[in-house]
């Protein structure tokens, strides 16, 4: 996978030339297909949407992104329904696609990805520090998955806050690269 990025001498942070690449690499990729990009976060806080917006030509390819940290937002933003949030909790496979499909629809675009989680420094709700899902939705399809499996890193991502929003963004702009 293009800028997987975790340390080969063992540490687990990822390197930013990593997302920077991966980021060019999207944005030329999206730009070659003319279609567009949105983004739903929670944990990531717009990381997601700022690393794609620090690449020249990101305009043409970024439609914009929600940001849903408090578990509220990701109701009434990104249309998770209510009944979702109480039964799966704000960190699931399920809350990670219901953020995807509704920052597509809010922001007009062709993809979108979605990043909620627990980046530390305590578990949250049963929920270990490090646990991470990224969801994609695109055309005809939604889909999530962990930032680790994605990364290939195990079970759940590591590190400190810093490390795991990161690794996280280099997850699922590798999803979404990959599924072009």
């Amino acid at each position: 996978m293009p800028g997987q990025g975790m340390g080969s001498n063992g540490n687990d942070r990822v390197r930013s030339n990593d997302l920077t690449s991966t980021a060019q690499e999207l944005v030329a990729a999206l730009s070659e297909r003319h279609e567009t990009v949105a983004t739903c976060e929670s944990l990531t806080a717009g990381l997601a949407g700022a690393t794609i917006a620090s690449i020249p030509g990101a305009s043409a390819v970024f439609r914009g992104g929600l940001i849903t940290y408090a578990t509220a937002l990701k109701n009434s933003l990104a249309g998770v329904p209510r009944h979702v949030l109480d039964s799966e909790g704000p960190v699931s496979a399920v809350t990670a696609r219901y953020m995807a499909s509704g920052a597509r629809e809010k922001c007009a675009s062709t993809w979108a990805l979605s990043f909620t989680g627990v980046a530390g420094p305590a578990g949250q709700d049963g929920h270990p520090v490090g646990e991470v899902w990224v969801g994609i939705s695109g055309p005809g399809d939604t889909r999530s998955y962990t930032a680790a499996s994605v990364l290939g890193v195990g079970e759940r991502l590591r590190g400190g806050r810093e490390d795991i929003r990161n690794a996280a963004v280099l997850a699922g702009l590798t999803v979404l690269l990959n599924s072009l």
